[in-house]
């Protein structure tokens, strides 16, 4: 009965290592066969997914690192337990040993870990420094949580966007009604304007709120930041192919908590600068009128001095009052034959 017990052990032992084995296996086929959306969560999704960001890259890295020694150190311990049970069970005679210490193997299972622990963290936290490093950024967005909606900044681009649950989700909910996957295949996470960003461009993004706390997640791209009132949280993301994101609140912010869900489409550069260029042409001021031309008739009032032309003409006016002397001269001429005249009577 005891043999048929220690069998059934075994086997299941045998069964635990084979499965552990297994899984990196399977991971692996899962990431080199990807579904028809790689980067959604599937049903019986047995690993993380790449992403599609340079941070969700490193983070699936350092999974699929820890994962594997985590793999190993399985293979050695259970592959030791299987072998001590197997081959110094009490059946075969086996007599186990009556110390209680031993320095060496004590020394040598605590040096251990901590050299598994430092070659885990180094790389580890290497990648944590790269993801907050917002240097070198080509544009900046500004995101402010609300409840219950997200208000998108693109700074220094004059573009501003509120997002909010769309209009058929919320009807739907209104409604009391069970929606379907034909009818609405994603229920509670459209919204009715998504976040549009390039792809192979590095992102800034400054987040925070302006009620309570919020946070901005989506998933593919591979972090999430809190949303803190009076606090501005940074980071940074660099998609590599266009797509739909899909996202939402992960910080429970009131009653409607579940209905803030986050949409990132992500266009090539040429289709973004066409989208920014129209967005800007909405939110641009409307255009003053020009001044309107002074009156025409107001032009002969710059030749008044021709006008004025007479009055200086008037001293040739006066000409002749200057030339009286000229018409007193027969005048004098003639008191002249008078005085002559006289002088001639006596004579006479």
């Amino acid at each position: 009965m005891k043999a048929g017990r220690l069998k059934q052990g075994l086997a299941r032992q045998w069964l635990v290592g084979i499965a552990a084995l297994a899984l990196p296996a399977l991971a692996w086929a899962q990431a080199a066969t990807p579904d028809v959306e790689p980067d959604e969560p599937v049903r019986w999704q047995l690993n993380m997914t790449p992403g599609i960001t340079h941070t969700s890259q490193m983070a699936y890295d350092a999974h699929m690192f820890a994962l594997w020694v985590c793999v190993a150190i399985g293979v050695l311990v259970f592959g030791a337990m299987a072998v001590a049970m197997v081959k110094f069970r009490k059946s075969k005679g086996a007599v186990a040993a009556q110390f209680s210490h031993n320095t060496t193997a004590e020394v040598i299972w605590t040096i251990v870990p901590i050299i598994i622990l430092i070659v885990m963290v180094w790389p580890a936290t290497a990648k944590l420094i790269a993801q907050y490093d917002t240097r070198d950024s080509t544009m900046t967005v500004k995101v402010t949580g609300y409840q219950w909606l997200w208000k998108y900044e693109y700074l220094g681009e004059n573009v501003a966007l509120t997002s909010r649950l769309d209009r058929a989700s919320e009807a739907m909910r209104q409604s009391g009604r069970q929606p379907t996957l034909q009818e609405l295949p994603h229920y509670l996470r459209d919204v009715d304007n998504p976040l549009v960003l390039p792809v192979d461009t590095k992102i800034r993004f400054v987040i925070t709120a302006d009620d309570v706390i919020h946070a901005w997640w989506v998933p593919a791209l591979g972090w999430k930041q809190d949303a803190i009132p009076g606090i501005v949280n940074e980071a940074w993301t660099d998609i590599k192919k266009p797509g739909i994101y899909r996202g939402q609140c992960a910080e429970l912010c009131g009653k409607d908590h579940g209905f803030m869900p986050i949409v990132v489409k992500a266009v090539s550069k040429a289709e973004f600068r066409t989208w920014l260029a129209a967005e800007q042409a909405k939110n641009a001021p409307p255009a003053v009128a020009a001044p309107a031309p002074a009156p025409a008739e107001a032009a002969p009032a710059e030749a008044a001095p021709a006008e004025a032309a007479p009055a200086e003409a008037a001293p040739a006016e006066a000409a002749p009052a200057e030339a009286a002397p000229a018409e007193a001269a027969p005048t004098a001429a003639a008191a002249g034959d008078t005085a002559e005249a006289a002088a001639a009577a006596p004579a006479a």
